[in-house]
């Protein structure tokens, strides 16, 4: 088995075992504190160019489903995009010998498959308390045979790697051009696509809807021209400022009234739009276990998370926009929702996958606004 290597932008180094695919790999190091759904976030596009360290200690246990498998959209059921989406992926124990009934290939030979470098052998409890401590930090993954020794040269394109901190990650991952699904169907709901997850499309698939699926940067005169009752920003990578196209296009289709729903990066564009600000955490949520308070009732939802940004809850004071949902662990603003129109955003996944479905009464949510737009 190859020789794995992890070099930090501090200068820490790891060592441990190499599998999938022998190569040599930069991008933001980030932690997720998920037990299962391994398929699920190692296609999330939200980890676009991110090496992705897991905190559960065994996995890879139940092998990779089908990635051919569609549902009657031909949308594929156990991934999240068309390809794996990280640049990396760092485990304590690596399973070579899975064992479940719908497991058609191993981890190690999937990601081998995709061209994607993997490192076990390491103390993901060590690197995850670095992480939260130090923060989110840019690093090298390399896996190969001869890892060398002169890491100088690695910290300077570390260094002009992070100088790029989340520019331009979403033109990576959306849509070339528009898709549609569910065709006749109605209520029509225009999708922009900032780095959207399969499953958002099946929930809203699932309540009746014509999703029209469209470029993040498709402006506010060709989304109302497929005349929509609704409208759906995605999830996705990166900064949400380099979205300007989108949040501008947003701020127009809130003006015009029509009922819109945000989804993690989603959530901060529409901030982002109503003239609020974000910022960079310091290790953001990732996982299927953060607590989320309804501000209204009091009640907890569990939710699933993936994000590295937030929206600066102070900014939103004098708005037309108040905090609905908050992190019961930090605080931070994890929902807001217009005073007077259907317009909201959550940060966490009301579709889950992986992770508990909670909160998908949001969608039901939205589709009444729909509903009564439409009428």
């Amino acid at each position: 088995m190859p020789k794995a290597l992890l070099v930090l932008e501090d200068g820490t180094t790891f060592r441990g075992t190499g599998f999938g695919y022998p190569a040599e790999v930069e991008g933001e190091v980030i932690f997720s504190t998920g037990m299962v759904g391994y398929p699920e976030s190692l296609t999330d596009p939200s980890y676009c160019e991110q090496i992705l360290v897991d905190t559960y200690p065994l996995i890879g246990n139940y092998g990779v489903p089908s990635v051919s498998t569609v549902d009657d959209f031909r949308i594929p059921v156990n991934i999240e995009s068309d390809r794996i989406q990280v640049s990396g992926f760092i485990v304590s124990r690596l399973e070579r010998l899975p064992s479940h009934w719908a497991s058609k290939m191993t981890l190690d030979e999937w990601m081998t498959d995709q061209k994607i470098p993997g490192m076990e052998g390491v103390d993901t409890r060590e690197l995850t308390k670095l992480l939260r401590t130090r923060g989110t930090m840019f690093g090298l993954l390399k896996v190969g045979d001869d890892l060398g020794s002169d890491f100088s040269e690695v910290q300077e394109r570390i260094a002009r790697v992070s100088s790029r901190r989340g520019m331009g990650l979403v033109g990576r991952v959306t849509v070339p051009s528009p898709v549609v699904y569910g065709s006749g169907r109605s209520p029509v709901i225009v999708l922009v696509d900032c780095g959207v997850k399969y499953s958002i499309i099946r929930a809203l698939l699932a309540k009746g809807a014509e999703v029209v699926r469209v470029p993040y940067d498709l402006g506010p005169e060709e989304i109302l021209g497929y005349g929509p009752s609704g409208l759906v920003l995605s999830n996705g990578p990166g900064d949400p400022k380099w979205c300007r196209k989108t949040i501008e296009t947003t701020r127009a289709l809130i003006d015009e009234g029509l009922p819109i729903m945000g989804i993690c990066l989603g959530s901060q564009i529409l901030a982002l739009a109503a003239g609020a600000d974000t910022y960079k955490m310091n290790f953001g949520h990732r996982g299927q276990n953060q607590p989320c308070i309804d501000m209204r009732t009091g009640r907890c939802y569990i939710t699933s998370q993936n994000h590295g940004y937030a929206i600066e809850r102070a900014t939103l004071k004098g708005s037309d926009y108040e905090p609905w949902f908050s992190n019961a662990n930090d605080g931070t603003v994890e929902g807001i929702r217009h005073k007077h129109r259907p317009v909201f955003g959550v940060q966490f996944h009301p579709e889950a996958t992986p992770g508990p479905s909670d909160t998908a009464f949001l969608f039901d949510e939205f589709m009444e606004a729909v509903r009564r737009w439409q009428n």
